[in-house]
């Protein structure tokens, strides 16, 4: 009989010592799992978090093991590099911090034992992920368990596998599937599958059993409209059995109709997800997991990209029984290191294998972003060819695919190597404008019409503190976010061809590198607050436009309490088709439409404003006030026509010329790139990987600089500085 106990109190965590045996010395700290040691420091900025080996020992009793029988320790999440010790032995090393692996201990067992587990999470050139824009945690931060089976039991050895595969295959004409089960063994023998109330007994070849189930009239995975799992189950002689659920589905991706669900045409919408929390790091309890997938389902998401590694396998557990449509990827990110092929490989045969059972899941991520601090070369090309060879070899009914930097020249010969493609894509945020958006996948849908294209990232920072009137892209405002995602909803709502689109990201999600938008050690591009307790205006905007089981309406700008415009513009988000607006209790109008209501409201002192729609309502407070309130505004600039003083004088360069006009001459060039690297220092270590990329130097280079200062969210007498050095220089 297989036995797994959690070993979740006791640990004594040691942030220093020389080496595994140099930590049984020392005090330490008594802990219980999941832990990390960057629960704070990896949320506060600076890019001064603790990264380095610590270590977390536990005593533990010896199990009772009769018959032969043998124990495993799992690790199902250890970050990054792991080395485990058991009464001073070695037994295994393992590289991948978000994977399962498992740890046969049975030899080495004696009456009382002290396990040590070495963690390290330094910078190395061996194991992904290395340079990306979020912080990569030390720990122990997903539980370990004791596992104990018979002699005679199902495979627990190979990447940590749960042992038993099945492949659903569906016939929607003969509304039937037919299920092939597949288990592995430690030895030859014979095992008995059951599935929908059918049994079959198989004998194995080379510790290997396959059974085929028929289901007649089979009850469909039908995504959110119905995600029914049935229970797969295999059993041994000796008393070992393992379960899996699964899912009965059937998709297709079309380059001109996007994704088809059992048949029918069904958008994938949705968000992309990072998995820590303020103050717990990645460090999640179940109820954490339970929150996230709350909040998922309130703003009526088809599809998550769970980004940039392997989650938890209860969240994906989550997904099989709510329905969300998975993008699954390894932390195969933003540079090419040649020394860690390897480590590619073993995490992405980890993720196939551990995870091949969900239904959720529809496709395999190879890489994210890759090119943007390396070149497209032989070994980039050859890494990524291993790696769709082996999704395939590994699982034939998932299509791969890969999340494309947005400087990435469309006819680059990487895009061949997926079966499908996205690219992430900042126009309207980073740099440029919101409608080269609509240009680039126009563009890229005329010149490639049989190729299948998605939207993997795209968004704007926010922090919910700053507010305005008069939203600009680089202004941090909760207001030009909103702004920002409005045009990106219609965009893709007019495109349907995009196979799969996801914002980035649903939650704002620790970037120790990260300074900026009045915040430290945080991306804020989230719909919600780190800390998952404020739900910015634009998450309600996704959830008008996507959820179709809650009636609701959100007035937006509740944190825009003080305003100084005498005529204000108020918002409003609902899935209704009609929107009435009251002030003080009065009726001001009624509007008809889709998703977003404006309403303009003229102020004179302090004003309840309530929006209603069917049964539906939502109320704010608003107030007029003399002067703008500085609270609201980052980037503390009061409106101006212009950064110099005097007329420019046309022979000398300006803030107005193109930065690759400024480039070119040496000077002036020298100043420029000076303080361009200051301004992606703050946006952390990917920002300050990919400034020198030169597909997207020469996207900056059609821009001026004022139009990139006043992006970056530079000062007004710094811009005026430059000016001024600029035009001491001849063109």
């Amino acid at each position: 009989m297989r036995k797994i106990e959690p070993l979740k109190d006791n640990w004594l965590f040691v942030k220093s010592a020389g080496d595994a045996s140099d930590a049984l010395t020392k005090d330490g700290e008594l802990i219980s799992l999941p832990h990390t040691w960057n629960a704070l420091d990896g949320q506060d900025g600076g890019n001064d978090y603790h990264r380095g080996t610590c270590y977390y020992i536990k005593k533990m009793a010896k199990p009772e093991l009769e018959g032969g029988a043998y124990a495993y320790l799992e690790f199902t999440g250890a970050a990054m590099i792991a080395d485990i010790y058991v009464n001073g032995v070695k037994l295994a090393h393992h590289e991948g911090g978000y994977s399962t692996f498992r740890v046969n201990i049975t030899e080495v067992l004696q009456d009382d034992n002290t396990i040590v587990v070495a963690l390290n999470n330094e910078d190395n050139t061996i194991c992904y992920p290395q340079k990306a824009d979020f912080t990569f945690y030390g720990g122990l931060y997903r539980m370990v368990n004791l596992i104990t089976v018979p002699a005679l039991h199902f495979d627990l050895d190979y990447c940590g596998a749960p042992g038993l595969k099945v492949t659903p295959e569906v016939n929607l004409l003969e509304k039937s599937a037919t299920v092939t089960a597949e288990a592995w063994t430690s030895r030859d023998t014979l095992v008995t599958f059951a599935i929908n109330g059918e049994e079959k007994t198989i004998a194995t070849t080379d510790k290997h059993a396959e059974a085929t189930f028929v289901i007649e009239d089979v009850h469909l995975w039908d995504g959110l409209v119905d995600p029914y799992l049935y229970t797969a189950k295999a059993s041994l002689e000796s008393g070992d059995e393992v379960a899996t659920r699964f899912g009965c589905r059937e998709f297709k991706i079309d380059s001109e109709q996007g994704f088809f669900l059992n048949g029918r045409t069904y958008p994938l919408r949705g968000v992309s997800r990072h998995q820590d929390f303020k103050d717990v790091g990645n460090a999640l309890l179940p109820e954490h997991h339970q929150k996230d997938m709350e909040i998922i389902k309130e703003l009526g998401a088809t599809t998550l990209r769970l980004a940039h590694y392997q989650h938890a396998q209860e969240f994906y557990d989550l997904c099989d029984e709510n329905g969300l449509i998975l993008w699954a990827e390894i932390p195969y990110i933003t540079m090419q290191m040649k020394s860690a092929r390897e480590n590619t490989l073993s995490q992405m045969e980890e993720l196939v294998v551990q995870n091949y059972n969900h239904p959720s899941i529809i496709t395999w991520g190879l890489s994210n972003e890759i090119t943007a601090a390396s070149a497209v070369n032989d070994d980039l090309l050859e890494n990524h060819r291993l790696l769709n060879d082996l999704c395939h070899k590994l699982d034939k009914t998932r299509p791969t695919t890969m999340a494309n930097v947005f400087m990435l020249e469309t006819d680059s010969p990487i895009l061949d190597i997926p079966d499908i493609n996205s690219y992430n894509l900042y126009f309207g945020w980073y740099l440029g404008e919101l409608e080269q958006t609509d240009e680039f996948f126009d563009e890229f849908h005329q010149q490639y019409p049989d190729k299948v294209m998605g939207f993997s990232e795209y968004g704007a920072d926010a922090n919910p503190q700053y507010q305005t009137s008069t939203p600009e892209k680089g202004d941090y405002t909760e207001t030009y976010q909103a702004l920002y995602h409005e045009h990106m909803l219609k965009m893709i709502e007019a495109r349907p061809y995009l196979w799969a689109t996801h914002v980035w990201n649903l939650f704002d999600f620790a970037a120790d590198g990260r300074d900026e938008g009045g915040k430290h050690g945080e991306n804020q591009k989230g719909l919600v607050t780190l800390d998952r307790q404020l739900k910015k205006d634009a998450f309600y905007l996704y959830k008008a436009a996507w959820n179709k089981t809650e009636n609701f309406v959100h007035l937006c700008g509740r944190r825009y309490v003080d305003r100084a415009e005498d005529e204000t513009e108020i918002k409003v988000y609902s899935n209704q088709k009609e929107v009435t607006l009251f002030v003080d209790g009065k009726a001001l109008e009624t509007q008809t439409g889709k998703t977003v209501f404006t309403f303009k409201v003229r102020i004179t002192g302090e004003h309840t404003i309530t929006a209603k729609a069917e049964t539906c309502e939502d109320q704010i407070q608003i107030r007029k006030v003399d002067t703008a309130n500085p609270d609201y505004i980052f980037v503390k600039r009061a409106p101006v026509t212009n950064w110099f003083d005097g007329e420019l004088d046309p022979t000398c360069f300006s803030i107005n010329d193109r930065l690759a006009d400024i480039n070119a001459n040496e000077k002036a060039g020298a100043i420029i790139s000076e303080m361009m690297a200051r301004g992606a220092s703050e946006r952390g270590d990917v920002a300050e990987a990919v400034k020198d990329n030169p597909a997207l130097q020469r996207m900056m280079g059609r821009q001026t600089l004022v139009s990139l200062f006043k992006q970056g969210g530079v000062d007004d007498e710094s811009i005026r500085q430059v000016n001024r050095i600029l035009q001491g220089i001849k063109k």
